[in-house]
């Protein structure tokens, strides 16, 4: 960790005054120090967590055509392929007790058609060659390989709600952990660039990884801030509030005027983009004719201008509708559609345009943080930036490591200066209140410190308290 900062005294009028903001400013930094210290103690393994599962998750596409692509893949491509309607008739009589809830439709001559089933109460995929019918396999969603990472990245492997927040916990908290390393970093009256903007190479023991540690931190810092900020609207508390405020800004749910219903469209549809997942379910009208063929939907999806990648997603009783939406590709060819089951008609149409600009953004920051906005470009930089993240978090441990002193935790000494100690506290606080989850967390905190900590000397001492 860099040296204490130090003030040029010709500055002030007396010894005395510069003694005393050298001292306050000293006040500062060791606060702010100790804030970073124990932030990163805490969240630094989940850092590394998030990164790694992140970094995997970024080569979907390519990891998963690679490891299942006796499921994916087709070769005979010199004949017609079969309608939807006799690709889905296919899967009934390999599966007759089955239902199929979904059909994804691909650009791509090579691929095989993804459908969704239901079966005994489990989902599954069913993968079939759409030259000739066979079923070239199933799986289930969890079974997939990148699924794992997925749920390391937003739950921890455990899933539930516990894990959950502490995911979201860790991000927010890394972005104070970056406003106050930065405040840390900051090159106070020293004019190299070694030790500032290019690690000190040749240096040893704590600098060596000081410079490791911080150098990194500072140029991948705005970067880490937007792919944190770009995964807040999935995450359970700050996500909510990133909802609520484009709700109420006008800024975020699709203009149109919508139905009346209770029902939302991921509660009935599969591969909605983010920002029509509350767009409320029309019903069909009952009609004494049949309800429409895949084949007529897939009709209707061409003549609307929807661009392939989409998902059909099929109508869940007598008024139920089906749904045709598009999430895959780049957010300007976003599109989700109910079309009244039995006669066609298209009863919701919303499309990029029509969400407000939170939402365009919000939807532009999805595909950035997915990887999917510039392709293998975005891919790479988003695997760079995690590298980073990981780094920086592996160099503050070899950091902390070498200042530690034994039997304790090593973490700076506590300022006696209570007005600093306060300012910084009530700072803490306004970002709380902007990241609920962290409002939370340093409430816990002051609570241990003031009620607990002074009644446990040992840990007191421990802790450096």
């Amino acid at each position: 960790m860099k040296s204490q900062p130090q003030l040029n005294h010709n500055s002030y009028e007396t010894k005395e005054e510069a003694a005393l903001v050298n001292k306050k400013k000293n006040s500062l930094y060791s606060t702010l120090w100790r804030w970073h210290f124990y932030a990163g103690i805490i969240f630094a393994p989940f850092l590394i967590i998030l990164s790694f599962s992140g970094a995997v998750y970024l080569f979907k596409p390519q990891i998963e055509s690679f490891m299942y692509k006796d499921l994916y893949e087709v070769k005979n491509t010199e004949v017609s392929t079969l309608s939807a309607s006799k690709q889905i008739e296919k899967v009934y009589d390999a599966y007759p007790d089955a239902t199929v809830t979904s059909m994804l439709f691909l650009d791509d001559p090579y691929r095989t058609t993804k459908m969704g089933l239901l079966q005994n109460g489990e989902e599954t995929s069913v993968y079939v060659n759409p030259y000739n019918g066979d079923i070239a396999g199933t799986m289930k969603a969890e079974d997939e390989f990148t699924e794992i990472f997925k749920k390391l990245h937003s739950e921890l492997i455990v899933g539930g709600t516990v894990a959950n927040r502490i995911v979201e916990l860790a991000a927010c908290w890394t972005i104070i952990l970056l406003l106050t390393g930065l405040y840390i970093w900051w090159p106070r009256n020293r004019a190299s660039i070694w030790g500032t903007v290019l690690p000190r190479l040749r240096a040893k023991g704590r600098t060596f990884w000081r410079d490791i540690h911080a150098v990194p931190a500072f140029w991948f810092s705005i970067f880490i801030v937007i792919l944190i900020a770009t995964g807040l609207p999935w995450s359970g508390v700050m996500g909510e509030q990133i909802n609520r405020l484009a709700v109420s800004t006008n800024t975020g749910f699709p203009e149109k005027e919508q139905p009346e219903s209770v029902v939302k469209t991921k509660d009935v549809a599969t591969d909605v983009p983010w920002a029509a997942e509350n767009l409320p379910v029309p019903v069909s009208t009952l009609k004494e004719s049949g309800t429409l063929s895949a084949d007529e939907i897939s009709t209707i999806a061409v003549d609307e201008k929807v661009k392939k990648p989409y998902t059909i997603s099929f109508p869940e009783g007598d008024k139920g509708v089906y749904t045709i939406s598009s999430s895959h590709t780049k957010p300007g060819d976003n599109a989700t559609l109910h079309v009244d089951q039995y006669d066609g008609t298209v009863l919701t149409d919303v499309r990029f345009s029509d969400y407000g600009i939170m939402a365009k953004g919000i939807l532009y920051g999805i595909a950035l943080h997915e990887g999917r906005l510039f392709g293998i470009a975005n891919q790479i930089i988003g695997l760079i930036v995690c590298i980073g993240l990981i780094g920086v978090a592996v160099s503050s441990f070899f950091m902390w490591k070498k200042r530690k002193p034994g039997g304790k935790v090593g973490a700076p000494k506590k300022s006696e200066n209570k007005k600093i100690t306060r300012g910084v506290f009530i700072i803490m606080l306004v970002l709380g209140i902007m990241m609920p989850l962290v409002g939370i967390s340093i409430v816990v905190v002051f609570l241990l410190d003031r009620f607990v900590l002074p009644y446990i000397p040992k840990m007191q001492r421990w802790l450096g308290a």
